[in-house]
């Protein structure tokens, strides 16, 4: 997963002057209430080609990069180039499925907020409160800890504990909530007071989720917002066929060679970062963001995605963003990357310009958070952000 320095590296980095950009077609359109499942016909942009190519392989040499720009409802500009794995031939191609590692966050924290919104947990419900069998295991200073606080990496507690513990030879619902049994010793900080990063709150935030509403978080998710949003190549997992090369494989630093594999991490870290979908379908959990709708879909309350959006006093995180304001994103921006060590990927998002910028990255090394900040810098220039900004 993605700690907090690489997080605000790059949220640092793009201080950038923009360019020019351009349209090729519609990505979502309105059936019956529901958005149609994205077409596979749009093609790459060889403008965008050219900048994930000079970030793929600008001393780095990585496997394959997918990139979009988004504007409104639409994909106006799709990259894809490189290879879907490391002595293959086969080429990435700009419908295949990415691993999202730790921009699943933000997903979990939207569908946690549709839960919310139908009055079964509240941004102050505690621990003690939804687990009240378990409340006597936890140390004291953690029973009064919040899902605001959870979501927003306030809760004192550390960034992970050991997963494939707590998995091992169990169902994957058992693990999660044998989380609750770690946290005896006292917090890393009083809950409330200082920002920690932490999977481990991901992960609780999700078993809340899952004790109101008595459905597991993969359940949840695609019911609540993979399905509603026309997710469909939405899952879990690494992506792809078990020994195939039907979609890309992960690559992994070895001695600072890059090996392929189609691991991840164990199961019950979904609610922190296990998601895979392709870069289209993404696109539209982006437009969701900045529009509060897809399609005329609307799987969320306007005023609980604005709560999601808005980081506590103090601080700069979010549910599941980094917010901080950028002069290409006519103000405030929002952000986040995510790796499981052999991905890396990055979303952008400009509200104030209905502009979205995602790229996505088959390895996981310190190249490929490099290469993610100098395609996002040159999608940036590439989409024209220096146009006014409509109000």
């Amino acid at each position: 997963m993605i700690g907090r320095r690489r997080l605000l590296g790059a949220a640092a980095v793009l201080g950038l002057a923009p360019g020019r950009g351009g349209t090729v077609g519609r990505l979502l359109a309105q059936e019956a209430g529901s958005p149609k499942a994205p077409g596979t016909s749009i093609q790459p942009d060889e403008r965008v080609n050219r900048i994930l190519e000079s970030a793929r392989t600008g001393g780095r040499r990585l496997p394959g990069m997918i990139g979009a720009v988004v504007r409104g409802e639409e994909v106006t500009a799709l990259g894809a180039v490189g290879i879907r794995k490391i002595g293959s031939d086969r080429a990435i191609r700009p419908d295949d499925v990415v691993h999202l590692g730790s921009c699943t966050k933000a997903m979990t924290a939207t569908m946690i907020g549709t839960v919310v919104d139908e009055g079964k947990l509240g941004w102050e419900s505690t621990l003690a409160e939804v687990f009240p069998d378990r409340s006597k295991a936890l140390h004291p200073d953690y029973r009064r800890v919040t899902l605001a606080q959870l979501l927003a990496h306030r809760a004192g507690l550390p960034a992970d504990v050991d997963w494939w513990d707590l998995e091992r030879g169990r169902a994957v619902a058992e693990g999660r909530r044998r989380l609750l049994t770690r946290l005896q010793a006292p917090p890393e900080s009083r809950p409330g007071t200082k920002y920690g990063y932490s999977n481990v709150g991901y992960v609780l935030a999700g078993l809340m989720a899952e004790r109101a509403t008595g459905s597991s978080w993969e359940d949840l998710i695609r019911r609540r917002l993979f399905g509603p949003l026309g997710m469909a190549s939405a899952g879990f997992g690494p992506p792809g066929t078990p020994g195939q090369v039907d979609q890309p494989w992960g690559h992994r630093s070895e001695g600072g060679v890059l090996r392929p594999n189609q691991s991840d991490n164990p199961p019950v870290m979904g609610p922190a970062g296990t998601v895979h979908c392709s870069v289209l379908d993404w696109a539209r959990f982006a437009i969701l963001q900045n529009r509060g709708s897809v399609g005329g879909v609307r799987p969320i309350r306007a005023g609980t995605l604005r709560a999601l959006q808005t980081p506590a006093p103090g601080g700069d995180y979010a549910g599941g963003w980094i917010a901080c304001e950028r002069s290409w994103a006519g103000g405030r921006a929002l952000t986040h990357s995510g790796s499981n060590t052999a991905w890396y990927c990055t979303i952008w998002l400009a509200p104030a310009r209905d502009l979205a910028l995602l790229v996505a990255i088959n390895a996981g090394s310190d190249g490929a958070a490099e290469a993610c900040d100098e395609a996002i810098a040159g999608l940036v220039r590439y989409a024209g952000a220096d146009r006014p900004v409509r109000r």
